[in-house]
């Protein structure tokens, strides 16, 4: 059986014109109550619930997408029924939509032998084909996730969040330069950006998280990684503007974005028609990025 390859799965959805990344943040109390009590025939049943909520949403948007990410914060809150949840919703994605990777969105690290144990949850036993990570203890500590080479490893840069300035914007003077001949400084994130570029993608199966809600900030980040894979959180519920998303952080080829809309698709409709409400969501972000493309 061939080896799924993220980053070859992510170019043949890109060469597609797909660049939208379904975020599966399938929080259980947001979940509409139609589908929670008797339109999907599981009421009570977190799991159930979980796992026909996502199968619904995977149907709809399937052919429109270049991702899915679940968070597995979502999962975690419901303990083992939870990560049973995700579980089948990872493996329902690649028996309806094969072709698409699937992002855990985990924000993991720690030092080696730990990250051993999550690679394994993350690749073995949950098989998805790429993990986010964050990079404060460094390259060493991540190796046993860069050194799986088919999956992907997004780095966490320049996040969405409105406090993402307190440490990310803090200057720092590369250990490329003389601090006293030559004392110039640079962002922490573009710094982090430049390194892993540089030093971390080894086996070319890096990328960057950078939030849309700062267009600036991502311009330089492409700028210095070039053709890097960006995954652009931000868009939808947290105001991230499409037209200065895409122009700031499409790659030399008019590629390398994934595009992440959790709520603003997923909980589109609290009603029957929730999965239809998802689709054209899909459908809409899909042609605006296109078009600005």
């Amino acid at each position: 059986m061939k080896i799924r390859n993220f980053r070859e799965m992510l170019e043949a959805k890109w060469a597609s014109g797909k660049f939208v990344c379904v975020g599966l943040d399938s929080e259980l109390k947001k979940i509409p109550g139609w589908a929670q009590y008797d339109g999907i025939g599981c009421a009570g049943d977190k799991k159930r619930i979980i796992i026909e909520f996502n199968r619904s949403i995977v149907e709809a948007t399937k052919n429109l997408v270049c991702a899915y990410k679940p968070n597995i914060a979502f999962y975690e809150a419901h303990g083992a029924a939870g990560i049973e949840a995700l579980y089948h919703t990872i493996a329902d994605i690649g028996v309806l939509a094969p072709d698409v990777p699937v992002i855990l969105d985990a924000k993991r690290a720690d030092i080696g032998n730990t990250n051993a144990g999550y690679v394994e949850l993350a690749f073995d036993y949950l098989r998805a084909d790429a993990i986010t990570v964050h990079p404060y203890l460094g390259s060493e500590a991540l190796q046993p996730f860069l050194a799986r080479a088919e999956k992907g490893v997004i780095v966490l840069c320049r996040t969405s969040n409105p406090g993402a300035t307190e440490f990310q914007n803090a200057r720092v003077v590369p250990e490329w330069q003389n601090a006293d001949s030559d004392p110039g400084t640079m962002p922490f994130y573009q710094y982090l950006a430049i390194k892993i570029a540089k030093d971390w993608n080894k086996n070319g199966n890096c990328g960057l998280v950078v939030g849309a809600t700062y267009p600036a900030e991502l311009e330089t980040v492409r700028h210095v990684v070039g053709d890097m894979p960006i995954l652009i959180p931000g868009i939808g519920a947290q105001g991230g503007d499409v037209k200065a998303t895409v122009t700031a952080g499409k790659d030399s080829r008019g590629r390398g974005m994934i595009i992440n809309s959790s709520r603003g698709i997923i909980f589109a409709s609290n009603g029957p028609d929730f999965a239809e409400a998802a689709r054209r969501e899909t459908q809409k972000l899909h042609d605006l990025i296109n078009q600005y493309r």
